[in-house]
């Protein structure tokens, strides 16, 4: 078999913080029942926090162990249930209001699946932390080492690691190489390890 017969796919990624809401089980008329919930999602400077709401399936299978098992607090509008996420599968599906001052204009809701919660707060108190594991792309595994909670997520460290400041954990990561002792490369915009810098 031919090797350019294999199918190709290219994944698109959303990771952020935000809020669970409104978690129920979805019982179609054809097909299995599954998990969903709505992830409001948190962006813009801290002063002045902007939500993206995502109505999302739970795919991931410790994803949807997790909002089973806090379902009542997800549900509790005086609980609030903070969430590191991954999502995947964006798209937008239009609708039309059907009750309030925009009765009868289109919205646009948008939709996407939890794949992945890498930790999860209720009410400020962390109850559940994804232990670390090898990423399988070779990006995620360089900027992954320097760990936010201080904790190396491999035996080896990587030579050279490239930091984005639009990183909601850039400052934490950043302060993290310095202490296993990275330096910054100004002109190839690198963190290196004093044995591999030039």
């Amino acid at each position: 078999m031919s090797h350019d017969t294999e199918k190709r796919f290219f994944n698109l990624h959303i990771d952020g913080i935000g809020y669970l809401e409104r978690a129920r089980e979805v019982k179609p008329k054809r097909g299995q029942p599954f998990m969903a919930v709505a992830v409001n999602a948190l962006h813009g400077a801290a002063d002045a926090v902007q939500r993206v709401r995502f109505d999302c399936t739970v795919r991931g299978q410790e994803a949807e162990r997790l909002v089973r098992e806090h379902l009542e607090a997800i549900n509790d509008r005086d609980t609030r249930v903070l969430v590191g996420f991954r999502l995947g599968d964006l798209y937008a599906e239009t609708f039309t209001f059907e009750k309030g001052d925009r009765a009868g204009e289109t919205g646009v809701s948008l939709k996407a699946r939890l794949l992945r919660i890498d930790w999860l707060k209720v009410d400020g108190e962390t109850v559940y932390r994804r232990p670390r594991q090898e990423e399988p792309e070779a990006s995620a595994q360089t900027e992954a080492a320097p760990a936010a909670d201080g904790e190396s997520c491999g035996p080896e460290l990587p030579a050279e690691v490239r930091l984005e400041k639009s990183d909601p954990k850039f400052e934490a990561k950043k302060a993290r190489l310095k202490e296993l002792g990275y330096r910054f490369d100004s002109r190839e915009k690198v963190w290196r390890l004093p044995a591999a810098a030039a």
